[in-house]
């Protein structure tokens, strides 16, 4: 359940439309960013209180990492595993229906639950492409640190999903922007995983053939866009937004109670670190005040995550984790005005 997808390309279609997130209740129209649903022209979408702008998860498309925004609200275990099981849904109100969680717990997320999907241009497909890429390499970071560990059970499930989950998602767009295939390899590298492969060269070299590819198809990307702050922050945002998913899919009463997910919000957690520190230099020079916060904000969240594996009381509280990266997104809001 790990792994980001329509469902996304809906939070990031809203960021782009969005100037000021939902923690400022302030928003403003972005020409450049338009949000089309498949059933209507608008896709309604409503806030709520959190670290991120309210939005709509469609329940027919959305992969399991999505749909843990709605197990950690609810703190139903596989709650996700349910969803997706009794798909597909022709209204909302069919997670009732279909029992999947009662009426008393879809009132708490109905505003939230869709079945439209929604058509991206502009800024936001850019912003959707490497969100959606940079989930693929947080998977891939966390499996590397488990074959690191010798713990290949563990990690086969994170390589798993950038091919299972994620890539369909993204395989339009890297056909548009005429990237390379790149699915035999990731697949190649699962099997591989899955074998319970003894040689340490071999794995070494598909992983690094995987993330190849993957640094690759965002090379799709113009340069000068990867390396703009206010685009990189926007992908960040997305990033943290579903390690904060993960992480409160991970954690019940104090203790990490599905490690995958835990695992899922470190490697998310860490790439958009390494995104940070690339344009870190830019950051302090022209918005230092900003950079403060968001850089000390990061050091905080990233000790959440001691290890890759479990550790037996958490470090941070899922709240904690929540307003760190609120925290985070309000700065990075301040830039992208």
């Amino acid at each position: 359940m790990m792994s980001f997808f329509r469902s996304w390309s809906l939070a990031i279609a809203i960021l782009s439309l969005i100037t000021i997130t939902a923690c400022t209740n302030d928003t403003a129209n972005n020409s450049n960013s338009q949000v089309t649903s498949s059933a209507t022209n608008n896709t309604e979408t409503t806030a709520h209180s959190g670290h991120s702008t309210g939005k709509k998860i469609n329940i027919n498309s959305a992969i399991l990492s999505e749909l843990d925004k709605f197990e950690a609200q609810l703190g139903v275990p596989a709650l996700s595993n349910k969803i997706q099981a009794s798909r597909p849904y022709a209204s909302p109100e069919e997670l009732v229906s279909k029992k999947v969680i009662n009426q008393q717990q879809y009132d708490q997320i109905k505003d939230m639950v869709t079945i439209e999907d929604v058509v991206l241009t502009g800024e936001a497909k850019d912003v959707d492409y490497m969100t959606k890429l940079g989930l693929m390499k947080g998977h891939l970071i966390v499996a590397k640190e488990l074959l690191d560990l010798n713990k290949p059970e563990q990690a086969e499930p994170h390589i798993g999903h950038p091919v299972e989950e994620i890539y369909v998602d993204v395989e339009d767009q890297l056909n548009e922007r005429n990237v390379k295939e790149f699915k035999t390899t990731l697949i190649k590298f699962q099997d591989l995983v899955k074998s319970n492969s003894k040689d340490a060269n071999k794995v070494a070299a598909n992983f690094k053939e995987s993330m190849q590819a993957v640094d690759g198809a965002i090379q799709g990307l113009p340069e000068t866009q990867r390396q703009s702050p206010k685009f990189v922050l926007q992908v960040i945002n997305g990033l943290l937004d579903a390690s904060n998913s993960e992480y409160g899919a991970a954690v019940a009463n104090g203790k990490v109670s599905a490690a995958i997910e835990y695992q899922d919000s470190r490697g998310f957690v860490n790439y958009a670190d390494s995104l940070y520190k690339n344009i870190s230099d830019d950051m302090a020079k022209d918005h230092s005040e900003a950079h403060k916060a968001i850089a000390d904000s990061m050091t905080k969240l990233k000790t959440a995550w001691p290890s890759p594996t479990a550790p037996s009381a958490t470090v941070l509280t899922p709240e904690q984790v929540s307003q760190l990266i609120k925290t985070i997104e309000q700065n990075a809001q301040k830039v992208m005005k």
